[in-house]
């Protein structure tokens, strides 16, 4: 076989094989944050977001809602209930982003496909703290897990510390839950799906 022939041959068997090199396929969609997700350029903002991506279960959206180290000199966070925090060590030796990534990840995996959590707030206070907001509320958060042992419905008081970051976007950097009913609190719902 010549070589002009094979250089035929394997120009043939080339363009046979990568045909589909030039065909255009369809686009990819861009990474979002979600149809809900805005940036937080208010405290209002902010809240709506974390509630949104609560409902919508979307781990993106509820870390984002918490202060990022890369913008603000703030770590976040978090002081579990007193009661919780005897029950579960892990809330009380230094709970992480990280942490509360990791939880939100397993709550999530036990929700209903079809549903999501409910975040209701009441009784809102805001204090302005120089750089910062004092956020205060009383909740009630219904999780719809399949976990038959597990109450769905956790209740307390939270109280976050909000500050806005170097791109202008507020971030919670503080949280305290406090348990104020016999119901379990959102600190017992970390410990239990941690």
């Amino acid at each position: 076989m010549s070589k002009a022939v094979k250089q035929i041959l394997i120009g043939f068997l080339l363009l046979h094989c990568g045909c589909d090199l030039f065909i255009t396929r369809e686009a990819e969609s861009p990474e979002t944050k979600g149809a809900t997700y805005q940036p937080a350029f208010s405290p209002d903002t902010l809240i709506s977001n974390f509630i949104n991506a609560l409902a919508e279960k979307n781990t993106q959206n509820y870390i984002a809602s918490f202060s990022d180290p890369a913008f603000s000199n703030k770590t976040f966070i978090f002081i579990p209930s007193a009661a919780a925090a005897a029950k579960f060590p892990v809330l009380a030796d230094g709970w992480s982003l990280a942490d509360e990534e990791q939880y939100f990840n397993n709550v999530i995996s036990k929700v209903f496909d079809d549903v999501g959590i409910t975040l209701i707030i009441k009784e809102t206070e805001r204090s302005v703290l120089g750089d910062s907001v004092l956020y205060s509320a009383s909740y009630s958060l219904n999780v719809p897990h399949n976990d038959i042992t597990i109450s769905n419905i956790f209740q307390g008081e939270m109280k976050m510390k909000l500050i806005r970051d170097s791109r202008s976007i507020w971030s919670i950097y503080y949280w305290e839950d406090i348990r104020n009913t016999n119901e379990s609190s959102w600190s017992d719902l970390k410990g239990l799906f941690y």
